[in-house]
């Protein structure tokens, strides 16, 4: 299993630097980060900081959407990039979450999220696409193709996921969802006669490394939250049959949510998550229990761990996991 981490560009950009080298020097190959330009800092200055700042660490967008976004532009950021990295750039995308929510915007549909992908590549890779119309093409595109990684929870992304996708993104860390989720990444690579094993799978997800439960959860208790946006819209648009119970049973009481308190350890937003569903959704405990979660997740089909690195005492969280987890998948 590899190892990411992503981070929230809310903090100085100096300790952005900070721990990307950090996190790097630890061990870990990917270093990803937010892009949600009205709540945070704008992302592809940082990613242009942490590519000068690391030499090996693959960077990308976890994730963009091609709304917010044209693709016209994510692909000339995203070529620019690779050039600036030596060819290290990576492509995380989606329908679009909180940057588009704030602005009171819905996400893009999978239809339109399919279609960019195809022209993210061909525009990355020097082709000429048609767009509104127009040919245009990056003629000075030359080094490579990022790979994308499609973000998403239900089938119809997911099955996307798998015909399209390099790897797919998902954003929690409970075995038997990602088990569920990965049917349909295969189900969609089988249809379009590509090989399943060949498709990344991440899960993403906050961690805490502590005896002290009740301190971890308090510290991650903003994650389901986060997750809760996806799944209320995966309710309005599926038959309750086809979505999985351990998914969709905790919004029950989910009230108003405040975007401007995005991602923010101990936000009211999240006041309606449960201990059951934090546990669940996340990586809590000693460091033993960590390993043991992350071989089931193994298990289930992921090839990499991103820790979402905005609960508190990052540096501590890195560190931990340089010493004790890392170690263990490396053999």
């Amino acid at each position: 299993m590899k190892f990411g981490i992503t981070i929230k560009p809310d903090m100085t950009v100096e300790r952005i630097v900070s721990l990307t080298r950090q996190a790097e020097a630890s061990g870990f190959e990917y270093g990803w980060i937010f892009d949600s330009h009205v709540l945070w800092l704008e992302p592809y200055p940082m990613l242009t900081l942490m590519a000068t700042n690391t030499k090996r660490m693959r960077l990308g967008t976890c994730v963009t959407n091609p709304a917010t976004r044209d693709i016209t532009v994510t692909s000339s950021l995203l070529a620019t990039l690779n050039l600036i990295s030596g060819g290290r750039m990576q492509l995380g995308i989606g329908r679009g979450d909180s940057s588009r929510r704030v602005l009171g915007k819905k996400p893009v549909t999978v239809a339109q999220l399919q279609t960019s992908v195809k022209e993210f590549r061909d525009l990355t890779g020097g082709n000429e696409i048609d767009y509104e119309g127009r040919k245009a093409r990056l003629t000075w595109a030359t080094g490579g193709v990022p790979p994308v990684w499609v973000a998403g929870y239900g089938p119809k992304v997911l099955e996307l996921a798998g015909r399209v996708g390099d790897g797919v993104i998902l954003q929690f860390a409970d075995p038997d969802l990602i088990e569920w989720c990965v049917s349909f990444v295969k189900k969609g690579a089988e249809a379009a006669g590509r090989d399943p094993r060949k498709i990344e799978i991440m899960a993403a997800a906050p961690v805490w490394v502590s005896d002290d439960l009740k301190v971890g959860r308090d510290h991650v208790r903003w994650f389901p939250a986060l997750v809760s946006n996806h799944v209320v819209d995966l309710v309005s648009r599926y038959k309750p049959e086809e979505l999985p119970p351990a998914l969709t049973s905790y919004i029950r009481e989910k009230g108003h949510y405040d975007y401007l308190h995005h991602c923010e350890v101990g936000s009211s937003n999240a006041d309606f998550v449960s201990d059951e569903v934090i546990d669940r959704f996340c990586l809590l405990g000693p460091a033993e229990a960590h390993i043991e979660k992350l071989r089931t997740l193994a298990r289930a089909g992921v090839t990499q761990f991103n820790i979402y690195l905005m609960c508190g005492d990052e540096e501590g969280t890195l560190e931990k996991y340089k010493k004790e987890v890392l170690p263990v998948f490396r053999k």
